[in-house]
C-alpha cells in the first residue's frame, strides 16, 4: 500500500488542492486531504497535476501495429503498450470494417486479453462494416455490407468485454440496434447519410452516442439537420470527436463544446499504427497510408485515422480550440468511461482502478500509472 502525494488532484470532474491517494494494488481505496499514518508517503513535483489515466474509445492501432493485421493478444498488447506510455491506460482495440471472419479473430482476441488480464484492454470497438458506401472515408468499399441474420447472431453471441460499434442508421434498421443494445452492445451511429429521422429512430432504439461527430456523416443544414443535428438535439446521447487540427474546424469542435458540454462531448484519437511506430507509413487493406506533417492520408487525399494520442488531443483542445484545461481533461477521462458504462476508469475515487497521468503545467505527460504500477 503506498500513498501519492499530489500537489493538485483532478479527479474525473474537479481539480481539487493537495490531495494523499492511497492506492492499495490495482484500486485506489482513499483520496485523502491529510498524510495517512503508517503509510509510505511518494511526494510528486511541484506544479503538477495528477488526473485519471486517459480513455481512448477509437484506437485502431499504435506501436507498428494494425488491429485489422494482428487480432490477436500479442497485437493487442503491443498497442495498449504504445498508448499507455503517452498517457492512456485504457483503450478500446477498433477493427476498420472487416469480413466477418476477421471480426471473429479480432473480438476472440478480445476476449482472451480480458481472460489474461492484459493492461489497458478495456473492451472492443467495431467499426463497420454496416456503414453507408457513400460516407465510407477509408473504409474498403469491398468489406460494406448489410447486417445479415448471420451477422446479428455472432454479435449478440456472448462476449465477456465491454463493446462498442459503429453502425450507419441509413444502412441498420431499428430492430438491429434494438437487439444489439440489448445484447450488451453500445451502439455508435456514424459513417452515415442518414436524415435526423432515421438517427432518432435508432436513438429511440438503444443507440447512445455518435462516432468522430462531423467526420464521415451527414451535416447540419436548414431543411436537413443529419446526424449532426440529431446529435445537437438530442439531450442524453454522447458524440466522439478527432481534435488533431486535420479532422475538425476548431471553430465546429467549439461549438459542439457549447451545445454538448464536456458530460457529453468526449475525445478520441483514432489513432494508426504510426503512433509509437517507426514514423513511417504503413497499408491499410493493402493500400499504402502516408505520414505527413501529422497528417495520414492514402494516395487520393483521403484522411486514414489520426496520428494522435490523447494526451496530444487534450492540448490542442486547450490550444486550437479554446476549451479549459479542466473541461478537455474531463472529455479525456470521466466522459468516455461514462459513454461505455467503464464505472471504475476516468476518475480518482475509492474503488477506481489506479491508473492515473502525472502532467506537468503545459499538460505534457510526466509519469504514468496502471493499475497501480508506475509504467
Amino acid at each position: 500500500m503506498i500513498a501519492l502525494d499530489a500537489p493538485i488532484l483532478f479527479d474525473g470532474r474537479a481539480r481539487l488542492g493537495r490531495r494523499f491517494i492511497v492506492v492499495d494494488g490495482a484500486r485506489v481505496t482513499a483520496v485523502l486531504t491529510t498524510p495517512p499514518p503508517s503509510i509510505d508517503v511518494e511526494p510528486l513535483p511541484p506544479d503538477t497535476v495528477l488526473a485519471p489515466g486517459f480513455v481512448d474509445l477509437q484506437v485502431n492501432g499504435g506501436g507498428g501495429v494494425l488491429f485489422n493485421d494482428v487480432p490477436d493478444p500479442s497485437g493487442l498488447a503491443t498497442i495498449a503498450r504504445a498508448h499507455a506510455q503517452r498517457g492512456t491506460t485504457t483503450v478500446l482495440p477498433t477493427l476498420v470494417s472487416a469480413p466477418a471472419a476477421v471480426r471473429d479473430r479480432a473480438l476472440g482476441a478480445v476476449r482472451e486479453a480480458r481472460a489474461q488480464e492484459l493492461p489497458g484492454i478495456g473492451g472492443v470497438h467495431v467499426e463497420g462494416p454496416f456503414l453507408a458506401p457513400a460516407r465510407r472515408g477509408i473504409h474498403p468499399a469491398s468489406a460494406l455490407t448489410a447486417p445479415s441474420e448471420a451477422d446479428l447472431a455472432g454479435l449478440c453471441a456472448p462476449l465477456p468485454a465491454p463493446r462498442l460499434i459503429t453502425v450507419a442508421p441509413d444502412v441498420v434498421a431499428p430492430a438491429a440496434i434494438a437487439a444489439l443494445n440489448e445484447a450488451g452492445w453500445r451502439v455508435f451511429l456514424g459513417h452515415s447519410d442518414a436524415t435526423c429521422e432515421q438517427a432518432r429512430a435508432a436513438l429511440d432504439a438503444g443507440a447512445v452516442g455518435f462516432t468522430h461527430l462531423f467526420n464521415a456523416m451527414s451535416p447540419l443544414s436548414a431543411r436537413g439537420p443529419g446526424l449532426v443535428g440529431a446529435a445537437f438535439d438530442d439531450r442524453a446521447a454522447f458524440a466522439a470527436i478527432i481534435v488533431d487540427g486535420h479532422h475538425v474546424h476548431p471553430v465546429a469542435i467549439r461549438l459542439a463544446w457549447r451545445v454538448l458540454g464536456p458530460s457529453r462531448l468526449f475525445l478520441v484519437s483514432d489513432a494508426m499504427p504510426s503512433v509509437g511506430g517507426d514514423g513511417g507509413g504503413f497499408l491499410l487493406g493493402g493500400r499504402p497510408i502516408h505520414l505527413s506533417d501529422d497528417r495520414l492520408t492514402d494516395e487520393h487525399g483521403t484522411l486514414a485515422g489520426a496520428h494522435l494520442w490523447m494526451a496530444l488531443a487534450v492540448r490542442n483542445a486547450v490550444r486550437l480550440v479554446g476549451i479549459s484545461p479542466d473541461d478537455a481533461l474531463r472529455m479525456a477521462t470521466l466522459t468516455p468511461a461514462e459513454a461505455m458504462g467503464l464505472h471504475d476508469r476516468g476518475r480518482i475515487a475509492p474503488g477506481a482502478r489506479a491508473d492515473f497521468v502525472l502532467l506537468d503545467r503545459d499538460l505534457g505527460v510526466h509519469a504514468v500509472w496502471q493499475g497501480g504500477v508506475r509504467i
